[in-house]
């Protein structure tokens, strides 16, 4: 009998040393930390109601986990930090740089909207009424010298038909006094020679 109740004592012993190398590998697993407590309280064996015997090295297994958690949050925490003040410095580099090519498109803007003549600058809506008006301006004075250089051709071609008409008159008036004075001239001849007769 002393040899089946020690038997008994061996297998519930290496039962409980199975069982427990078997806690120990779930709890040495890549679980997580809520995951592992779980299992560590179901697996624990209940002294009472509101107590639990744990072995030291499951808790030291447990307390190792839980050290290398938040050793790896604090690494994932720092790694976020800075890739958040790199991202802040991204950022900030990234509205100066914005802000410079809003300044170079105000800039460019400033120059197409403003036209270079004769090195004066001029807005382009000041640079497009002083064109049109000198545009304007150059169309009457072309119109004008048009119809004055017309109207001069118009009266010197009036000018010289009545000049050449006067001249054919004044023809006709000297043909007609150069023969009125022969006639006299014959007359007085005519009448000087009566008298010497």
């Amino acid at each position: 009998m002393l040899k089946s109740i020690l038997s008994f004592v061996f297998i519930f012993v290496v039962a409980q040393s199975f069982a427990q190398l078997t806690l120990q590998q779930k709890l040495q697993s890549n679980l997580d930390l809520p995951t592992q407590f779980q299992i560590l309280l179901a697996q624990s064996r209940s002294q009472d109601v509101d107590f639990k015997i744990i072995r030291k090295s499951n808790i030291e297994i447990i307390q190792k986990n839980v050290a290398d958690s938040i050793a790896k949050y604090t690494k994932e925490i720092a790694s976020l930090k800075s890739n958040s003040s790199s991202s802040v410095n991204t950022l900030q580099a990234v509205r100066d740089s914005l802000s410079l090519i809003k300044e170079e498109l105000h800039t460019e803007k400033q120059k197409t909207d403003n036209v270079s003549v004769a090195g004066l600058e001029f807005g382009k809506g000041a640079y497009h009424g002083t064109v049109w008006t000198l545009i304007a301006v150059l169309s009457i004075v072309l119109l004008t010298t048009v119809f004055s250089f017309r109207k001069a051709k118009v009266d010197a071609v009036v000018h010289q038909q009545t000049a050449e008409e006067v001249q054919n008159e004044f023809h006709t008036y000297k043909k007609k006094a150069m023969e009125k004075e022969q006639q006299l001239k014959r007359q007085l001849l005519d009448e000087q020679l009566k008298r010497n007769q």
